[in-house]
């Protein structure tokens, strides 16, 4: 009898351990309000699900500490990787780390150049850069009547949503409807509100007349509203877009400060992430891309967006 209890208890845990999954997760950098919530959203899932331990890693925006970071787990036998990358143009030595080691690798939220020659046991999630800078810039058109002058301020120049979000500008503005809306500035602050405030403040300095801010994200266009509300700007004749819905964000254009912004679902993208992971490491078929969709947030529904991100 006692064989028989000992025998079924190391079997109880041989079956567990079978199923315990460690998944290391490179983060391009944790000080982000975005990122933060996408991290959160991955850590907060992993709690709910049995056997499944998560170890994060903030590569603080460093391409080669991101890369350590994915070789450090390779080494240490993970059973898949989530990567957001630093710079979306070196993921092809990211994915050829983690392909020659045979471990699962997903790319969560930045689309890595080789989105579309990713090698087996490898995905990518996120959300259409295609339909983010599209709606903000449309909706800004709309309210503009369809003319005025916009300045841009573009996100890292290395990553692909910057450059997807840019030039969903540019070919919204080459529509019929908005070819009235002429681009007189368009500068990088790379992400950061500080960088933000102060390029606003700069082209403030320099005597640029405009009638809309489209910027690649919130944080960017809290910094460019900072700036302007500074300089004595009456906010109720400059319209503000930004992306994400962040929490700062939402409680802006509740205060009448951001006229725009895009929900992209972070909390989801990690979650989502973490899910893709664990069905390549089961063997289960997923796709290559899993898109999970924006929605347009203005003044007029922000309060169903308040709780969601």
């Amino acid at each position: 009898m006692k064989k028989f209890i000992l025998g079924t208890a190391m079997a109880l845990v041989m079956s567990t351990a079978a199923h315990a999954e460690t998944v290391g997760v490179s983060m391009a950098k944790f000080d982000d309000n975005f990122l933060t919530v996408l991290r959160n959203g991955m850590t907060d899932y992993a709690k709910t699900l049995s056997g499944v331990t998560l170890q994060v890693e903030d590569a603080q925006n460093d391409v080669s500490k991101q890369q350590s970071q994915i070789q450090n787990f390779i080494a240490s036998k993970v059973d898949a990787i989530i990567v957001n990358p630093v710079d979306t143009d070196a993921t092809t030595a990211m994915s050829k780390l983690a392909a020659d080691a045979g471990i699962p690798l997903v790319y969560v939220n930045r689309q890595p150049v080789n989105v579309d020659t990713l090698p087996d046991k490898q995905a990518f999630v996120a959300s259409n850069e295609q339909e983010s800078g599209t709606l903000e810039t449309k909706e800004i058109c709309r309210i503009l009547g369809g003319k005025g002058k916009a300045v841009v301020i573009m996100g890292e120049l290395s990553n692909q949503a910057a450059r997807m979000r840019t030039q969903d500008v540019h070919d919204v503005v080459k529509t019929d409807e908005c070819k009235g809306l002429q681009i007189v500035e368009e500068q990088t602050a790379n992400w950061d509100r500080t960088q933000g405030a102060d390029l606003m403040t700069n082209w403030l300095s320099s005597g640029i007349e405009f009638d809309a801010v489209i910027s690649n994200n919130d944080e960017m266009a809290i910094g460019a509203i900072q700036a302007l509300k500074a300089a004595g700007k009456d906010m109720t004749k400059v319209v503000v877009g930004g992306v994400d819905a962040t929490q700062d964000a939402l409680a802006a254009m509740q205060a009448g400060d951001l006229d725009v912004t895009v929900f992209q679902d972070a909390a989801g993208q990690g979650k989502g992430s973490l899910d893709t992971a664990l069905k390549i490491v089961k063997g289960e078929k997923v796709e290559k891309k899993v898109y999970i969709p924006f929605q347009l947030v203005t003044p007029e529904n922000v309060k169903d967006f308040v709780t969601k991100n």
